[in-house]
């Protein structure tokens, strides 16, 4: 599988509650269960007019199918071509 950021524009994202990022946490793992496929939400960043999420899926198609039923925005999908951290200087 592949991993994938996606860049969803949400102005105000920054302002959510505690409930409402409940809420969609909620939202986004109850689709994850009814995709009937491999795919997993790692974490989402929120900024203040954007999410960054990274998710692991077969293909782009699916990232997408995910958003669509989860009634959330996606402006931008990119796969990761590689992950570097501290330990990649040693």
């Amino acid at each position: 599988m592949k991993k994938y950021v996606i860049e969803r524009v949400l102005p105000g994202a920054g302002k959510l509650s505690q409930n409402e990022l409940r809420s969609i946490s909620q939202k986004s793992c109850e689709v994850v269960e009814g995709l009937n496929t491999p795919y997993h939400w790692i974490q989402t960043f929120v900024t203040d007019d954007k999410m960054y999420c990274v998710h692991i899926a077969p293909d782009e198609e699916t990232v997408r199918r995910h958003a669509e039923i989860a009634g959330f925005p996606i402006n931008k999908v990119t796969e990761v071509k590689g992950i570097i951290d501290p330990t990649t200087s040693i």
